[in-house]
């Protein structure tokens, strides 16, 4: 018996479903996952982010954090311990193309990794860190360049205070998501979505088709501010955007 329901991983991951999403605003990959996916929750609620015009396109690495238990991790031993925590073991598995995503269930007190954590996994390819809770050496953290999605930053240290790195590359709940190891995550100034990869060459279609009459729209809105043919586009607007499509060819 598998401990989570089965998902589906038959989608490989190559660089042609990951680089459409470069062109791409969260905003359109939510409405084309709830318009034509019937996925409703694919929004990172409470990250925010802290780099503003950094995005991240990459896949999910995952780290789980679970509320300390002095029995089984005792205040004072946990630097001690860290190395031979979920944390690092994370850290070690992120790749070129990863994105750290890391469950820390909203709390504001605990420091989930530091300034040197973040330089590791910067230097090894990470495409960007997404973490429901907060940081440490947010100044720093800054200029790494590293695009950031975070509650915000404390002084807490290593010692993780209210929280220890339970587990990774397990499926986590990340600011009311479901994201699991893998999954496409990309994140801009408005936030963060999750793409299950088998879903991505119908997101990629939608927000191809969307994207290219909304730059129309937007051109034509900003020629006449009307928004009566324009946005949405009524008949003869249509007629219009078709031929603006068929002198593109």
């Amino acid at each position: 018996m598998t401990p989570w329901p089965s998902y589906d991983r038959s989608c490989a991951m190559t660089s042609d479903l990951l680089e459409p999403f470069q062109e791409f605003g969260t905003a359109t990959i939510s409405s084309a996952l709830r318009e034509v996916c019937g996925v409703l929750r694919a929004f990172v609620c409470g990250p925010a982010p802290f780099t503003m015009g950094a995005k991240t396109v990459g896949t999910a690495v995952t780290l789980n954090f679970m509320p300390k238990r002095e029995d089984i991790v005792e205040g004072h031993a946990e630097e001690s311990q860290e190395k031979r925590s979920a944390l690092w073991s994370a850290v070690i598995a992120v790749q070129d193309g990863d994105v750290l995503v890391v469950d820390a269930r909203a709390n504001m007190q605990t420091g989930c990794l530091g300034e040197m954590l973040m330089t590791a996994i910067h230097a090894k390819g990470a495409r960007g860190l997404v973490v429901d809770g907060c940081i440490r050496d947010l100044p720093q953290a800054r200029e790494i360049g590293l695009p950031l999605f975070l509650r915000g930053g404390t002084p807490h240290n290593a010692g993780h205070f209210e929280m220890y790195p339970w587990d990774y590359n397990v499926p986590i709940a990340c600011g009311g998501a479901l994201v699991f190891p893998g999954d496409i995550i990309v994140g801009d100034d408005d936030g963060v979505v999750v793409v299950p990869p088998k879903l991505a060459p119908q997101v990629i279609e939608y927000c191809s088709k969307r994207e290219g009459r909304e730059t129309f729209e937007r051109q034509k809105l900003e020629e006449t501010g009307d928004i009566e043919k324009y946005y949405p586009l009524n008949a003869e607007g249509q007629k219009e955007y078709d031929a603006w499509l068929r002198a593109k060819k």
